[in-house]
């Protein structure tokens, strides 16, 4: 239904949208999360062309929207936006506001107008609501309003643009109730959150923008539980990280301690994991890594990656070398290897040209 290839904004200073490439199907729900500033709300702006894109092609229905020979009115009675400020009409009740659209664009009687007004505000729970002014509603309320009104031109497809980004926490869930109503209407839908609870339950499949582009893809699982790549799993897990470079055995250790420590404190870590932490990185990376690798100078980035939502430290060192996986080793009597195991929950080993990589989760 909607075929994005190439596209790319660009502003004086900044250039939100570098090349996007992206394939939605009819019927499909596709979220659009990421980090503030990744051009996920410039993408929908795009395609609903309220920007005019930098170049890359918009084909809907198999028209390109952004030939200068397509009309654009009639592609957008196709296609309904739902933004983050409700953008109703102050001087109109809310009946009217639902109403404008069908009339003065599809041509509809007043009457067949009010009468399918009614009935969408029933359904988005503001039936009673219908001859009152916006002022006189809550955040909420508005934007229930507002999507009763972008249905009321019987969109195929509705973009919404951050729905909830304006509402008091305690008005979130009636907005998204209503969306996860139409879920079931068999609509395509685009949806620019940050609500991953929503995202991981309403989705078909899921965006994460980053750079300029989609940056990883793939269905609720895939990408909220077994995220490929190192910047979707860092959002998705809330990390917080921190780096080191090793590039000599002679290395300072106690400044390293102390960054740890540092670290932690940052990250309101109890003193106890703090110390774990450093047990294990003397444990695994200078009494296995550095101390089997003879070469001077050498190269090990070790990380520590928190997620504030389950607790877990990732700690992860690459080096550079022959292939060298110190699991791969059994022996009951290694302490070092006891004392790994004993805190980890989880490991994964990697040889890739000539790098290693060992991550354990604790």
């Amino acid at each position: 239904m909607i075929t994005i290839n190439h596209l790319c904004k660009a502003y004086p200073n900044v250039t939100p949208l570098k090349d996007v490439n992206a394939e939605i199907n009819q019927g499909e729900i596709i979220s659009i999360i990421g980090p503030s500033g990744t051009g996920k709300s410039t993408l929908l702006r795009c395609i609903n062309r309220l920007e005019i894109p930098t170049g890359g092609e918009i084909i809907v229905d198999g028209i390109n929207i952004l030939d200068k020979k397509t009309n654009i009115y009639k592609i957008r009675q196709k296609m309904g936006m739902v933004f983050q400020s409700f953008n109703l009409f102050s001087h109109l009740m809310i009946i009217e506001n639902i109403m404008l659209g069908p009339v003065n664009l599809l041509g509809h009687t007043k009457q067949d107008a009010y009468d399918y007004a009614v009935h969408l505000l029933r359904m988005v729970g503001l039936a009673e609501k219908a001859c009152v002014f916006p002022h006189e509603l809550s955040g909420g309320q508005k934007q229930r309003a507002a999507i009763a009104r972008t249905l009321a031109m019987k969109p195929e497809i509705i973009l919404f643009d951050e729905p909830t980004s304006a509402l008091d926490p305690t008005m979130v869930g009636e907005v998204l109730g209503v969306i996860r109503t139409l879920a079931k209407e068999g609509l395509t839908m685009m949806i620019v959150t940050h609500e991953m609870k929503f995202a991981k339950d309403v989705s078909d499949r899921i965006f994460y923008m980053d750079e300029g582009f989609v940056y990883e893809e793939g269905t609720p699982d895939q990408i909220f539980d077994y995220p490929q790549k190192e910047k979707t799993r860092a959002f998705i897990k809330q990390l917080k990280t921190f780096h080191y470079t090793i590039t000599s055995k002679d290395f300072d250790k106690y400044n390293l301690d102390s960054e740890i420590d540092k670290f932690g404190r940052q990250q309101f870590l109890s003193q106890k994991k703090i110390s774990v932490i450093q047990l294990l990185f003397e444990e695994l990376g200078v009494q296995k890594i550095l101390q089997h690798f003879s070469a001077n100078p050498f190269y090990l980035e070790f990380q520590i990656g928190y997620s504030e939502i389950d607790n877990l430290c990732e700690l992860s060192f690459t080096y550079d070398g022959e292939k060298y996986n110190p699991f791969e080793i059994e022996d009951p009597n290694d302490l070092s290897l006891s004392i790994i195991n004993h805190y980890t929950k989880s490991r994964d080993e990697k040889f890739d040209n000539g790098i290693n990589k060992l991550s354990i989760v604790i």
